[in-house]
């Protein structure tokens, strides 16, 4: 018999804490994403905060990131204008949960 684990990510990021500093984004991207290299942030951003809808209009809110830097290393020269660590007090506070 093989025990199945699932686990929720919905329900464990929700225990997060997200102080976001809306004056400031610590992520920009450019004007015009690369259709090719915005894909790649919807499959591999563990936050889900890449998005592309229905009709292929893409979306994207750095308000629950991370911070981990996926997006950095896989797109940081191509559609990512900016991307630092939030300033101090803002940004995720991880909580077990």
């Amino acid at each position: 018999m093989i025990n199945e684990i699932t686990v929720n990510v919905d329900e464990k990021l929700a225990v997060d804490k997200f102080n976001v500093d809306e004056a400031n984004p610590h992520i920009v991207l450019k004007a015009d994403p690369d259709a090719s290299e915005f894909d790649k942030l919807i499959l591999c951003c563990p936050a889900g905060l890449y998005k592309r809808d229905a009709d292929g209009q893409t979306s994207f809110d750095y308000a629950g990131c991370l911070e981990c830097g996926t997006c950095r290393i896989l797109c940081g020269d191509t559609i990512i204008e900016k991307w630092e660590y939030p300033q101090a007090g803002m940004g995720v506070s991880y909580r077990y949960g």
